[in-house]
């Protein structure tokens, strides 16, 4: 029987028949060498999806064939296969129906990325303006990686990274951060929040049940170390960075740092209070372990050297690409001491097997061409540009205001006059305008309730000047209100 003179319906007549008949009938238009695997896979999703029911009977194998215009046996196949699967059952002489143990959800995929729904100016810090991504430098990187990269290297990598690239990391690092770089010592990783996973893992192993994180700091720690089985311990700050007294009246024997840049209060740690921390490391045999999240960036002179430089058996140093290219990459470093390396190596290994090679040779070529340099310059001059906007936007629309931490970052601290205040109902009024901002305070580990005082951490390196103005107009408005 030919299919396109069918009609509106099946010859077998009935509910179960035509039911069948309008879910399998655009497989049975494939392609011959692919229409049993069409058959297979559309009767299989209708199953699925509920639109074939359990309990419905379906047409014998010789009237859905004849429906179809297909042979008798592509769908005697198909109930074979999907009766072993499960799908279906079928017993002799009584037919063959839907079985009852498909409990499938209807598919959906979700985007669940972190950004604000509908902001009409959006200063939430931790994005960098991913439009200054450089496109053609990186799509060549990677053709010729494809071209030239041999064909055992696409087998699994060592888990620590490819030789190559862990070498040009070392030389990077050292030049542009002034750490002592041994490449055996390197980890590629899934940017900096992989590596602290495999830091609390090593911990973990080492006996270490907590670890000291920067109080305000980064909420992304807790998290990752909590998962690894280590406690956070709150630790907080003066104008030097990490408060030592407090730290060492914390009995813990590791502690997360941002010496370069303070996040969220952008205190540069002196270097009176660099010793301090190396001197408490030794004492306890314990750890710092260093996020260098955004040391690239210092506007005003030469970037502040990573605290690792001093002593690279007391300093884990994590850094990534995902300021300076993108977060979306998903690829970062970690600088090990011999103490944590085995374990830290180790968890790699049966993590994931090691980071992707193509990545990985991609970057290395991005590295070694003088591509990333070149990058970290165009970024700088843009996040620079965009910092001044800022505060002038802020000085002009928010008078007597105060901002720290501008010397370096992505953010700053804009402490807001006190007649903006209480800070609750600041935000309240910012939100119903469409902007975007996050507290200080939502960085602290203990709540003090509502602040009289309005402070904000302010992402700007994502926006360009005129959204900057335009965003903090908006938000001098509401404020306002």
């Amino acid at each position: 029987m030919d299919v396109e003179q069918a009609g509106p319906g099946p010859a077998s007549g009935g509910r179960e028949g035509s039911v069948a008949w309008e879910v399998l009938l655009p497989a049975a238009s494939a392609p011959a060498r692919a229409r049993g695997r069409s058959l297979q896979a559309a009767l299989r999703e209708a199953v699925r999806s509920g639109r074939l029911a359990p309990g419905t009977r379906l047409p014998s194998s010789r009237d859905l064939a004849a429906d179809l215009g297909v042979s008798r046996g592509l769908i005697t196949e198909a109930y074979e296969q999907l009766t072993a699967e499960g799908y279906l059952r079928s017993g002799r002489g009584a037919g063959t129906w839907v079985g009852g143990a498909v409990r499938a959800a209807p598919p959906r995929a979700r985007d669940l990325a972190p950004r604000p729904a509908g902001a009409r100016a959006d200063f939430v810090p931790g994005t960098p303006d991913l439009s200054l991504f450089p496109r053609t430098a990186w799509a060549a990187a990677q053709r010729a990686v494809l071209a030239e990269l041999p064909h055992h290297e696409l087998g699994y990598p060592d888990p620590r990274g490819l030789p190559r690239l862990r070498t040009a990391l070392a030389e990077l690092l050292a030049r542009r951060r002034g750490v002592v770089a041994d490449p055996e010592r390197i980890v590629v990783v899934s940017g900096v929040a992989q590596a602290t996973t495999l830091l609390g893992f090593a911990l973990h192993a080492r006996g270490l049940r907590t670890v000291g994180v920067e109080d305000p700091g980064s909420p992304q720690h807790d998290a990752l170390y909590a998962a690894a089985g280590v406690a956070p311990v709150p630790v907080p700050l003066d104008g030097e960075g990490i408060a030592t007294e407090a730290l060492r009246a914390s009995g813990v024997r590791a502690v997360v740092t941002t010496p370069a840049h303070q996040y969220p209060t952008g205190i540069a740690c002196s270097a009176r209070r660099r010793a301090e921390l190396l001197d408490w490391a030794r004492s306890v045999d314990g750890y710092l372990l260093e996020d260098d999240y955004d040391g690239d960036f210092r506007y005003d002179r030469a970037p502040v050297g990573a605290l690792q430089g001093l002593d690279p058996e007391r300093v884990a140093y994590a850094g990534s690409v995902s300021k300076s290219l993108a977060p979306g990459l998903r690829l970062g470093w970690l600088l090990v001491p011999e103490g944590l390396a085995d374990e830290v190596i180790e968890r790699k290994r049966t993590m994931d097997l090691g980071h992707p090679t193509l990545d990985q040779a991609a970057f290395t070529r991005f590295v070694e061409r003088g591509d990333y340099d070149r990058q970290l310059r165009r970024c700088q001059h843009a996040y620079r540009e965009r910092r001044d906007a800022f505060v002038a936007a802020l000085e002009e629309h928010f008078p007597g205001s105060h901002v720290s931490g501008i010397a370096a970052g992505l953010h700053v601290i804009a402490t807001l006059p006190r007649r903006y205040g209480p800070e609750e109902r600041f935000l309240t009024r910012v939100a119903a305008a469409g902007v975007a901002v996050r507290p200080l305070s939502a960085c602290a580990h203990a709540r003090t309730g509502d602040s009289a005082e309005v402070r904000l951490v302010v992402g700007y390196a994502h926006l360009s000047p005129a959204r900057i103005r335009e965003g903090v107009r908006l938000m001098a408005e509401a404020g306002s209100g």
